[in-house]
Formats: structure tokens, sequence, C-alpha cells
């Protein structure tokens, strides 16, 4: 397990590097966490560190986004806060994106946890008051 700290907004860009450095052989990232614990502005940092020339927000109506970077590299940005069913997920063709060597980072993917396939990074991002959001990585 991996450990990483957000102090504060400042050391985003930092994490993020730090974050696709020690896990550079990954693409599949399942983020869990509270609402409004920063899954999406960590991705946010993570794509602006991919160097993503698309605008980067919450897929949270769209379930899934996808964006380019300079490099003409594909990245999926996805959020299942509002499927119902694994079903859901398997209509708009989730298996078909794990299937790419493409990155994928994932909010609320315990909707979709049986469907996460074996080589997922799993991020839990909480809170505490003197370290700022903890990334614990595994």
């Amino acid at each position: 397990m991996q450990t990483l700290y957000i102090k504060n907004l400042e050391s985003l860009p930092e994490v993020a590097r730090k974050f696709l450095d020690e896990n550079r052989n990954h693409r599949i990232f399942a983020f869990f966490g509270d609402l409004g614990s920063g899954k999406t502005t960590f991705i946010k940092a993570i794509c602006n560190e991919l160097n993503v020339i698309d605008i980067v927000s919450s897929p949270t109506f769209s379930l899934i986004n996808e964006y380019r970077s300079e490099n003409g590299n594909t990245i999926y940005h996805m959020d299942f806060y509002r499927i119902n069913s694994l079903n859901e997920a398997l209509d708009i063709g989730i298996e078909d994106y794990f299937s790419t060597n493409n990155y994928c980072f994932i909010e609320w993917p315990e909707k979709i946890e049986s469907l996460l396939p074996n080589k997922t990074t799993y991020i839990k991002i909480s809170e505490d008051e003197q370290k700022g959001r903890i990334l614990n990585i595994y």
C-alpha cells in the first residue's frame, strides 16, 4: 500500500505527478471517497499532468467523459454515482473501456465493483484536519 497526502490545492500538481510516477504501469484506477472528498479534483490534477487538452469535468450525468492528451492518447473519466444496476454499466460497454490500454479513472466504483478487472488500482480518499486529504493506494 502507498499513502500520499494532499495538504492544500497548491500541492495537487506535485502529488498528481508522484501518483502517476509511482503507478506508471497501471491504467485502471478506482477512486473511493465520500461526496466532496476531492475525487474529481484529484482526477483533474492527474489529467493536467497527462497533458489533457480537453476540459476535465465530472461525468456525473454523462457517466463517461473522454479526453484527449496533447500526444493523442485517450483518457476515460467515469462516474457511476447515478447508475442503478450492473446491467447499466454493461450496456454502455464498460468492459470494452477496461480492455483498452487507456487510462480509466472511476468515481463511485463501489456501484460496479464486481465488474472491475483484477488489475484495478484502488484509491481511498479521506480527510484529516492536520494532514489534509489522505490517499491510500492499493
